[in-house]
């Protein structure tokens, strides 16, 4: 018939997809053909629900396996059962939905009593899998937060070590320097000035605010007694 061409055909899209690693346009491309996840043939629904468990992103079935799951019309189909088990094993179970799963256990009635409970058995042993993991994760993030924590410590007190001996380097310095004479530190200021400005050919030619203040500096720094004797 052509129900079964057409998914036949999306069977053969979905692999060719899949093996060109354009896996992320699968569920789209379908949906184009069928509009509806409830639309799904059972044989493109269980491709697409392993296909997207192979590549570790089941949360992208989990709303559209719902959809075909509470359809009145597919639970008369002879491989709901089997559905109902690829989704919860493939889908809820690894995304944690445990309280969903057993919901769904329990409102099947394509399920004797026997498959039931083993199906909930399956849940509660997964649930209690889930928590150990989840318990192993908080130890080891704080293992790491200890960890870091005494890293940071460690930083913060060798930055307080090199902050304190340069404060003590910069007093020396300073009190090094308030014990030289004022004309000397002028003095080494206009020659400092001399070999980093006026020698640089890069630098300006003439900024006369700075050579008028080395002017003055020049002029403070010899004393009355070196100056040459005015003339008439």
């Amino acid at each position: 018939s052509s129900a079964e061409v057409k998914c036949s055909l999306c069977v053969v899209g979905i692999q060719a997809l899949a093996e060109m690693n354009r896996w992320r346009e699968v569920l789209s491309w379908v949906l184009q053909y069928y509009h509806v996840p409830e639309h799904l043939p059972p044989k493109v629904l269980e491709l697409c629900i392993l296909l997207y468990s192979k590549v570790r992103e089941p949360q992208v079935m989990l709303e559209v396996g719902s959809s075909w799951l509470r359809d009145p019309t597919n639970k008369s189909l002879p491989e709901y059962g089997s559905l109902l088990e690829l989704y919860l094993l493939h889908v809820l179970l690894p995304l944690g939905r445990f309280e969903g799963a057993e919901e769904l256990v329990r409102g099947c009635d394509v399920f004797d009593s026997e498959q039931q409970l083993a199906f909930l058995g399956t849940i509660c042993e997964s649930r209690c899998q889930w928590t150990q993991r989840e318990e192993m994760h908080s130890a080891a993030g704080e293992q790491e937060g200890a960890a870091t924590e005494t890293v940071l410590s460690a930083l913060s007190q060798k930055l307080l070590t090199m902050l304190t001996l340069l404060r003590r380097a910069l007093r020396s310095m300073s009190s090094h320097f308030c014990l030289l004479p004022y004309k000397k530190m002028l003095l080494a200021t206009f020659l400092l000035y001399l070999v980093v400005v006026r020698l640089d050919p890069a630098s300006p030619t003439s900024l006369p605010f700075i050579y008028k203040f080395f002017r003055q500096a020049w002029a403070a720094v010899l004393s009355p007694i070196h100056r040459p004797p005015i003339q008439d």
